[in-house]
């Protein structure tokens, strides 16, 4: 499975979410996930996408997923470059890697958030539905 996923909180903190579109080897749409987080930071959305996405491959198998996130801070902490040094995220960041361990295979890339537009959308539509907008 291919998960594009975006989070993002307008203020940064502020009003939260995230967006994550699932496709199948063959390019199919099998899921659209987004969630409204409260007040959070953006890279607190960015893990909890990432974390769906997590949690989705693990209950709908198999057990193999490519993560592409416009998030290069989540990205580089996933891959080992950066450390997490923000005690939120260092839990986020143990959370995600639990459940990395789970799946059979993994990986995760960057991408300008151009080629992220779905899942971007998605996360928007949860803010704005959290802060009572249409």
């Amino acid at each position: 499975m291919i998960a594009h996923s975006d989070g993002g909180a307008r203020g940064n903190p502020g009003p939260a979410g995230y967006g994550v579109v699932i496709k199948d080897e063959s390019g199919r749409k099998v899921a659209a996930l987004s969630e409204y987080l409260g007040h959070q930071t953006n890279n607190f959305a960015e893990y909890q996408g990432l974390i769906a996405a997590l949690e989705y491959a693990l209950a709908h198998g198999p057990k193999a997923l490519k993560v592409i996130s416009d998030s290069e801070l989540l990205v580089r902490q996933i891959k080992g470059i950066y450390k997490v040094k923000n005690p939120t995220l260092r839990d986020l960041h143990a959370r995600a890697k639990e459940l990395i361990a789970q799946l059979d295979w993994f990986s995760i890339g960057h991408a300008l958030r151009e080629h992220n537009r779905e899942a971007d959308r998605l996360a928007n539509e949860a803010m704005d539905k959290g802060m009572g907008r249409k």
